[in-house]
């Protein structure tokens, strides 16, 4: 346990408890000290005293975010307990903790290209797959998840042991990783750091027995390393490099039973490995139309054969490639392989093989799943799915009385068993296929292309999502289940998403310039209410407070404008207007009301640097009036921009910009303060005033922000405090679209390309602990200046303090001399270019 936690715990319950808590502890001490943290903190937020919880649990989040070290020490097997029950024991302290001030509750999406594993018993329907930087194992008995975080950058592979005990998981990209867990108890046992520098792991797998681990890297020149996980070795234990000209190896797998055989390919090279006392030798044997003259396809995936030397590839053709040892081979080391036979399986592309017991198993384009024996003779298919293609397929481990047993057509007569399985396709679908009585469960369908928009509903607990696959979903996020979903087969591509603040209507926006407003309840919507006034993308929608106006932006820089009018004794939609005004892209677009009067306001804001005001009251038919346009930045770009919640008398716009600070405009339109933003690897690009929670000081307000991959909180009023906010990695390439849920304890977010959105828990509690650990005071943005308090910079402002007293009282002056706390404003601009910052006449008016 390390030294602050145990400080820590001896100051909070004394010596004897203490030690009986450090003794529960250290039963894991092989583990990452990371994870003990987040256990003790978890622990004593729980059972510490309010009033004494704060200053403790900022100090323990300041160790926590250390990183993890690397996990070495052979490792200790023991008999594993029933996972439900160590899932829901670790599920609080290790995945609630991990991340302090979001919690992620649930992860929506699938990543397609992954594959998925079942992990089904007798008594739970559980599997496990990858959601763009997390795993998750779904347990579809209790419809609940099981969250592995721990990744910066996408996962690009996932392996399992046979017996589902162990979960790998690697990514892609700078700073990779490839962590192995333990499924039972959702813990990480062994962390691999930079063992693929050069941009990450591109295909991995397990050996039969656990002890072994092979990766290969997504470099130009692709490294294979086998790495002995389980004891304390440093490095791979052999390594070899593949040349440019065998292409992106995407699939590798060892002999099921020579830990000493490994196959590899990509789409036009198979890559035969054999390795011995730390040497890694391959073979590649040619392949191609004229070897068999006739077409033979890309190469999918290559297996051995579990009964005798041979290894199998499919091909996107349908073919079947049977590699056979050369006769010359005398021994295993550096085995050669030729091209045997060229078998015509099937019409359509072969994208999966795989075997399980007697059997060679093949899934393809068309949704057929078919078993061979391992001289591919037919045994069973099933072509009555109404599946798309198929991307992976994972036997269950029962071997009871329920799964299905084939008639003795085999060749030793005797009946053959044939496992439960669980399909994937590439539409993001996941069902589960009982073989006794030949029946589909589907247990996931999830988007398959990108998901852009979100929007949570304003009294209700449900969230709304629409993808570019045209499907519009709302989901329950308290009971985590479906409430209604709708396809729209001709728009297809949702773009954005908004609730008006009463609930009736929800409006959908379509990249190919369509409008739709349908109803909260059902999503269906009057043919009237269709509309199709611009050819570009609609970007942003907004409603009016009132739910009278609904205002689109679109790709084409023009401000679209709906209003809910009478007709024939009913309330309808109409377009109204539309006009353009701006040279550049729209950022954001925003209602709001006139200080003391219930008119109604709208404005947008550009990459063009214009806040404009649109005059809602005195446009005409078919005419859009601008009332007036403000010049918000002279060099930075603005990103978006948000009502400033009523902590005064006033009433603020805050806008952020490019430069990473952030400025709280008056009614008039007149900067009132400017002060430094979130300061994380990109400027804040979105951001939402959480509303109030019962169970929150409502005098304590947050502004929920995006700025790039990241989700983050900060607290209210914004002063430049680096303390007050805090942000985390939420989707890896990037966060499209956010929504704060009506109570304000969960936000949303989509990822855009990645095909996923999270649900989000937020521990505000953690971020107030923080803020208390930064500081009163000016002390906290003392850390602003380099080298803070004690460095040069700060002894300089002391002076130039000083000096603009004496310089104000008269330099010649013999007058003794008034010390004060203070200088005018005035002096400020100058202070700042004498310490080397020259600021314009509008920056220092600003």
């Amino acid at each position: 346990m390390g030294g602050g936690c145990w400080d820590a715990t001896l100051f909070l319950y004394g010596d004897e408890r203490a030690q009986r808590l450090r003794q529960n502890f250290d039963r894991r001490s092989s583990r990452s000290q990371l994870w003990t943290r987040c256990f003790i903190i978890w622990f004593f937020q729980r059972e510490t005293p309010r009033e004494r919880r704060p200053m403790w649990l900022a100090c323990q989040i300041q160790t926590a975010r250390q990183p993890p070290p690397r996990t070495r020490g052979r490792l200790r097997m023991e008999n594993s307990q029933d996972r439900r029950e160590k899932m829901e024991s670790n599920k609080t302290a290790a995945g609630a903790l991990l991340l302090w001030f979001q919690n992620l509750r649930w992860a929506l999406g699938i990543s397609r290209t992954l594959p998925v594993f079942s992990l089904v018993d007798e008594e739970r329907l559980e599997i496990a797959y990858g959601c763009a930087n997390v795993a998750v194992i779904y347990d579809h008995s209790s419809n609940s998840q099981h969250i592995f975080q721990g990744h910066y950058n996408p996962i690009s592979c996932l392996c399992a042991s046979e017996d589902r005990r162990w979960l790998v998981t690697a990514d892609i990209g700078p700073d990779s990783l490839v962590l192995i867990w333990e499924t039972h108890s959702g813990f990480p046992v062994q962390t691999l750091f930079g063992c693929h520098p050069e941009g990450g792991v591109s295909a991995m797998a397990l050996s039969r027995d656990v002890k072994y681990l092979v990766t290969v890297g997504a470099a130009e020149i692709q490294r294979v390393c086998i790495w002995d996980w389980t004891n304390e070795t440093e490095g791979p234990v052999c390594v070899t490099e593949l040349q440019p000209e065998f292409g992106c190896q995407n699939y590798i797998i060892f002999h099921p039973q020579d830990n000493s055989q490994i196959v590899s390919n990509s789409e036009s090279q198979i890559v035969f490995y054999t390795w011995d006392k730390g040497e890694l030798d391959y073979y590649t044997p040619k392949l191609s139309d004229k070897t068999f003259n006739r077409q033979v396809g890309s190469l999918s995936q290559s297996i051995f054969s579990t009964e005798g030397v041979q290894a199998f590839s499919a091909t996107t053709l349908g073919n079947a490639v049977v590699w056979d040892v050369v006769q010359e081979s005398s021994s295993w080391v550096n085995v050669q392989r030729i091209a045997l036979k060229l078998i015509p399986l099937q019409k359509h592309a072969i994208t999966v093989l795989t075997c399980t017991d007697n059997f060679v198993v093949t899934g393809n384009g068309a949704g057929h799943v078919t078993f061979y024996d391992h001289h591919f003779k037919l045994i069973k298919w099933y072509d009555k799915f109404d599946l798309d293609s198929i991307t992976s397929i994972s036997f269950s481990k029962e071997t009871n009385s329920k799964v299905g047993y084939l008639d003795s057509i085999l060749n030793d007569g005797k009946p053959s068993l044939i496992r439960n399985f669980v399909l994937s396709t590439a539409s993001a679908a996941v069902v589960h296929v009982n073989t006794a009585v030949e029946e589909l469960q589907r247990v996931l369908k999830e988007q398959s292309l990108a998901l852009h928009a979100v929007a949570c509903h304003p009294t209700l607990p449900v969230v709304a999502m629409g993808s570019h696959c045209g499907t519009l979903r709302a989901w329950d996020y308290l009971s985590k289940g479906p409430v209604c979903s709708r396809v729209f087969h001709k728009e297809r591509e949702i773009q954005c998403l908004a609730y008006d603040p009463k609930g009736f209507y929800l409006a959908v926006g379509f990249t190919c310039g369509t409008v739709c407003i349908v109803d909260a309840i059902d999503l269906q919507n009057k043919p009237e209410e269709h509309f199709r006034c611009a050819h570009d993308g609609i970007t942003h929608i907004a409603f009016s407070r009132s739910s009278h106006y609904l205002a689109t932006a679109d790709t084409g820089k023009a401000v679209t404008l709906y209003q809910l009018c009478p007709r024939d004794g009913r309330l309808v939609w109409d377009y109204r207007w539309r006009h353009r005004y701006h040279y550049e892209p729209i950022q954001d677009l925003l209602f709001g009301e006139y200080p003391g009067s219930p008119r109604t306001m709208l404005l947008s804001l550009g990459a063009d640097r214009r806040l404009v005001e649109y005059d809602l009251k005195n446009s005409g038919e078919d005419e859009l009036r601008v009332l007036g346009t403000t010049r918000v930045e002279q060099s930075a770009t603005p990103t978006c921009m948000a009502w400033y919640p009523p902590l005064a008398s006033d009433h603020f716009l805050l806008t952020a910009a490019t430069n990473y600070k952030m400025k709280m405009l008056t009614s008039t339109k007149t900067c009132r303060k400017t002060v430094l933003g979130p300061a994380h690897n990109a400027p804040v690009q979105k951001m939402a005033v959480l509303p109030s929670s019962p169970d929150r000081d409502p005098s304590a307000q947050y502004l929920v922000y995006v700025a790039g991959n990241k989700l983050g909180v900060q607290i209210l009023p914004v002063d430049g405090n680096p303390y007050k906010y805090s942000a985390l990695i939420c989707h890896p390439t990037g966060i499209a679209s956010l929504a704060c849920s009506c109570d304000g304890k969960y936000v949303f977010t989509c990822g855009g390309s990645d095909c996923t959105a999270c649900c989000w828990e937020l521990n505000l509690n953690a971020l107030e602990a923080e803020a208390a650990l930064g500081g009163q005071g000016i002390v906290p943005f003392y850390t602003l200046l380099e080298g803070g308090r004690d460095g040069r910079l700060f002894k300089d402002i002391t002076d130039y303090f000083y000096y603009c007293q004496l310089r104000l009282q008269g330099i010649d002056s013999m007058e003794p001399r008034r010390v004060s706390t203070r200088i005018p404003l005035t002096e400020l601009p100058t202070m700042m270019r004498a310490l080397g910052f020259f600021p314009s006449d509008r920056e220092a008016r600003t």
